[in-house]
């Protein structure tokens, strides 16, 4: 008996030694902790720049409005986008987009792993600094009140109009304000509560309404007031000509991007990039193209094709989606490529000769029996049939986004060099069901002697960098008209 208690003692000890043991993976490696076994969520995150460059992709949030990420007659298009993409091109990294409804949001998706970075204008508050850690700050703004003129303002003189504005954050007790309860705007005007020794009338909305939101409130007489951050109400205050915002609430704040906290490395190079771009002309143009050139800005967003207000991708959206159905694809991936093609441009004439949204050649318009590839209609027609032709031809490619890639390629540059590259890697022991690392590489070697006078290809040179550029550009494009634009 005493021998089976002094195994158990035994047993115990190891067991012990063993929780005792150091475990996990380095610094360098991705590491997200496992939910425990009540099933909460995993708290423990920790992904650096090491671990971000061998994935190849900078995930960033960031929010869907008029000026930070936005599709504008089918470009991806922003403020917060433009500065993202010279960040990913510095760090040789691809860049992708994930969308929160807002800072709270954002902050949550970061912590938990969901994203590398909050690509977004922040305040720089204390509370916020427990949480997150900031990068240098690249502008300085101000918080101003939202109100509306009378209606008749317009005939007014100067003096009594500005009479009956709110000049003084003194005038504002006893007024409703409506703020997002999660913004920082709603913070100032606690503090600001504090501040007079007086209880603000601060009326909270639902977390998903943005600071445009509550904008085009005030300017449609809905609510009285509400306060956003200047450069912000000076881009709405161009298109909703009603608008006053020359009453500051706040001293001048700074607005940054943010990382989590053990992602140090990555503070480091965002730093770094951000103190050499506030050296360069670039980054002051990006900033003057959507908050200083007001006019330009407000064609934008008054446009049927600005994807915040009219969820419209091109004039021809309505056959676009008819062709898609025969297809069988989604019609955004194939408004992605007539882009590509195009710009939607329906007179758009290449110089080798290709016409019309889907650039056909002249003998595949013939092959496919249009007439007139410069009319729409034709053109997306002819287009989709060649489509189809190609989906056909690598229909035994296994998985559909390697055969997309194939068709894709094929539209591009001939189905005959992408066969070629297909030989080329069966030859060379690379996966000839692959596209990614795989045939695409073979498609790009075919532009060297050696690889495409090999007696495996039929088809000779091939510019290979331009069908794996199309590839790649249509479906990174494809992403963010599925963020973006409605199904």
């Amino acid at each position: 008996m005493k021998h089976w208690f002094y195994l158990f003692l035994l047993y115990l000890s190891f067991m012990a030694l063993q929780g005792c043991q150091p475990s996990g993976p380095s610094s360098n490696q991705e590491q997200i902790a496992a939910p425990d076994n009540n099933n909460e969520p995993a708290t423990t995150i920790s992904i650096d720049l090491p671990s971000i460059k061998s994935r190849g992709e900078l995930v960033a949030i960031t929010a869907f409005n008029s000026t930070s990420y936005f599709i504008y007659k089918g470009r991806p298009m922003g403020y917060e986008y433009e500065l993202l993409e010279k960040l990913a091109n510095e760090l040789g990294l691809k860049v992708r987009v994930k969308v929160a409804r807002n800072v709270d949001q954002m902050v949550e998706m970061l912590k938990n792993g969901e994203g590398d970075l909050i690509a977004y204008a922040m305040t720089i508050t204390k509370d916020r600094k427990e949480e997150i850690a900031f990068t240098d700050h690249h502008n300085i703004v101000e918080q101003v009140l939202v109100q509306r003129r009378p209606d008749n303002w317009r005939k007014m003189r100067s003096v009594k109009l500005e009479k009956m504005m709110v000049r003084s954050v003194i005038d504002l007790i006893n007024k409703p304000i409506y703020v997002n309860e999660e913004s920082s705007y709603y913070k100032r005007l606690y503090n600001l509560s504090e501040e007079l020794g007086e209880d603000l009338d601060i009326r909270t909305v639902d977390s998903t309404r943005s600071t445009e939101d509550l904008i085009k409130l005030v300017a449609t007489g809905e609510i009285s007031y509400t306060v956003a951050d200047k450069n912000i109400a000076q881009v709405n205050s161009t298109y909703y000509t009603n608008l006053d915002i020359k009453t500051p609430v706040s001293f001048p704040q700074r607005v940054a991007w943010a990382v989590r906290k053990d992602s140090p490395q990555l503070l480091e190079s965002i730093n770094n990039w951000i103190s050499r771009m506030k050296k360069e002309t670039d980054f002051y143009v990006i900033y003057n193209k959507y908050f200083k050139n007001t006019r330009r800005q407000n064609k934008r967003i008054k446009s049927d094709y600005h994807s915040h207000t009219g969820y419209k991708i091109s004039p021809y959206d309505a056959l676009i989606k008819e062709q898609a159905q025969q297809l069988g694809w989604d019609w955004r991936l194939l408004a992605s490529q007539v882009y590509q093609e195009s710009r939607f441009d329906r007179k758009s004439e290449s110089w080798a000769g290709a016409v019309g949204l889907l650039q056909l050649m002249p003998e595949t318009a013939q092959r496919f029996g249009i007439r007139n590839p410069k009319n729409p209609r034709e053109s997306l027609e002819g287009g989709a049939k060649f489509l189809a032709y190609l989906k056909k031809i690598f229909q035994d490619v296994p998985d559909s986004l390697t055969r997309l890639k194939f068709v894709l390629a094929s539209y591009n540059a001939g189905n005959g060099h992408v066969t070629d590259a297909i030989k080329l890697a069966e030859k060379y022991g690379a996966d000839p069901y692959k596209w990614d690392d795989n045939v695409e590489r073979y498609l790009l070697l075919k532009s060297k002697r050696e690889y495409f006078s090999d007696p495996v290809c039929k088809f000779g040179y091939c510019r290979g960098e331009e069908p794996v550029n199309y590839v790649k550009e249509i479906l990174d494009r494809y992403e963010h008209y599925k963020l973006l634009i409605r199904e």
